[in-house]
């Protein structure tokens, strides 16, 4: 068994990759789905159609791109989008769309319900966590108000790694970096499930089992066997959200690395010697025990500048709106651009926040306006960044990962006005390879710390002063308070 497999299930494409025992690259297969927005401020997946169908789709790809022979591959991991919510039946059947992470705000009623019952210091003590849109149990709640008949029908709760995993292996199964994400149902000081705090979300026999990313959750099942092609008896991983896969896929291993994932969302996680708990941040124990991943994340970064080209370029590639922002001086000739078309995650985790483009005049240009997306993206990162300063936790690297490191525009204003240096590495396929990187630890094929030999540095953007942004970052968080009662009035109408 000289291979390895990786597939990863994001918010609007999914990629696999086979690779041998040195990290080589012997396949890559990719296929698109659409996130569903039924309402404003909802965000869905179809878990058969768009994770367990593309899982499959796409290891039959590999498998006919590559020749490898499954019984050749030595373990499977899988990575998706995270934290969702997905209910099933007793047979593992969904019985309803997976509800998506951060970017779906539909529970916003039940996280203030929770916070105030059980109180926000409680919460942060037992949790790690303040309770946002990032966490999974409001969103459990939801379902029980909302959908009393799907509830009472409910046998497990997953998320969509777990999902991936048991369809694989007929176990459910959920890593604790996963699981933290579960607020208020998760001890971060235990590493356990808990009704401590809530016992009356659901009962704790109905969410998966604990396990570490990187333990051996089962065995390809003869179903899933005949479904995607893969051998009977493959080991498969326990498995993990995008992110921390993205985040391996790039060397972040040691204290005071992080990864800054430029993909749908910006998302940022640094791993930490010891806990960094801030009701601003995100906080979760780390893939491995003993370390600890702190946490951060935007709600729309790539989902903006799809929806940008969609509404007003519809016709251009994204190479061309990239050249038009290049164009354009830096500060956008005074034009802001608040990114919270979905309302903002960190650090101001408010789900009624707006998106705005302030300061337009007749001489503003289309390429004018998609410079100020990206940076309002990279203020918005920036924000994140200054939070990390303000806890004497700002990192000592950051490695740079995603398809916006290909945006040389969006990667320098990051840099510029983030104030920080940012690595990129050869390999930007993303979390699909730190997948296959994973499954090989699993199975002894590498040791944590050769992912810098898997993928080495390529090269390295410098922060650079420049007046117009010194002049505008500032702008940019006054403009979201000064307008933040208007969009919330807007937002509750």
């Amino acid at each position: 068994m000289t291979h390895t497999l990786g597939i990863d299930i994001g918010t609007f494409e999914s990629k696999g990759v086979l690779v041998d025992g040195a990290g080589r690259i012997v396949a890559t297969a990719t296929r698109p789905h659409k996130m569903l927005v039924p309402r404003p401020g909802w965000a869905e997946h179809r878990a058969d159609e768009d994770w367990w169908g593309d899982f499959v789709h796409i290891t039959r790809a590999l498998l006919a791109e590559s020749g490898v022979n499954p019984k050749d591959i030595a373990c499977i991991a899988a990575s998706a989008i995270g934290p969702c919510m997905l209910p099933v039946d007793a047979t593992g059947a969904p019985l309803m769309n997976g509800v998506l992470y951060g970017v779906d705000t539909r529970a916003a009623v039940e996280i203030d319900h929770l916070t105030a019952t059980i109180g926000a210091d409680r919460i942060m003590a037992a949790c790690g966590n303040a309770l946002t849109s990032q966490s999974v149990g409001p969103k459990i709640l939801w379902l029980k108000n909302h959908h009393p008949d799907l509830y009472a029908r409910t046998a497990k709760v997953l998320t969509s790694t777990s999902y991936i995993t048991w369809k694989l292996t007929g176990v459910y199964a959920i890593d604790h970096y996963t699981a933290a994400n579960f607020s208020p149902l998760y001890d971060v000081n235990t590493l356990n499930w808990t009704d401590a705090l809530a016992p009356d979300i659901l009962p704790l026999d109905k969410l998966p089992k604990l396990m570490w990313s990187t333990e051996i959750a089962g065995h390809v099942t003869a179903q899933a066997a005949a479904e995607t092609g893969l051998a009977e008896g493959t080991p498969v991983t326990c498995g993990t959200i995008d992110a921390a896969a993205e985040a391996v896929s790039v060397g972040v291993q040691r204290p005071g690395e992080m990864m800054m994932m430029y993909g749908s969302t910006i998302f940022i996680i640094q791993v930490t010697s010891d806990p960094v708990r801030d009701p601003r941040l995100w906080y979760a124990p780390w893939l491995w025990p003993g370390m600890h991943a702190s946490m951060a994340g935007l709600a729309t970064s790539g989902t903006l500048t799809h929806w940008f080209r969609d509404q007003f370029a519809r016709d251009t590639s994204f190479g061309d709106l990239a050249a038009e922002a290049a164009a354009s001086p830096k500060g956008a000739k005074g034009l802001i651009c608040l990114p919270y078309f979905s309302g903002e995650r960190t650090p101001i985790h408010d789900p009624l926040a707006k998106g705005a483009f302030f300061g337009l005049d007749l001489t503003h240009t289309r390429g004018d306006m998609f410079r100020a997306v990206l940076e309002g993206i990279a203020s918005g990162t920036a924000h994140v960044l200054d939070t990390y300063r303000e806890l004497d936790a700002f990192p000592q690297r950051i490695l740079a990962v995603g398809g916006g490191t290909k945006n040389a525009v969006w990667m320098q204003a990051t840099s510029d006005i983030g104030g920080a240096g940012q690595i990129v590495c050869e390999k930007t396929v993303g979390a699909s390879y730190g997948d296959a990187f994973l499954a090989a630890t699993a199975v002894g094929m590498a040791m944590p710390d050769e992912i810098v030999e898997w993928n080495p540095v390529a090269r390295t953007v410098r922060p650079e002063t420049v007046a117009a942004y010194a002049r505008q970052y500032p702008l940019f968080k006054h403009l979201y308070t000064q307008t933040r009662q208007i969009a919330h009035e807007l937002g509750r109408a």
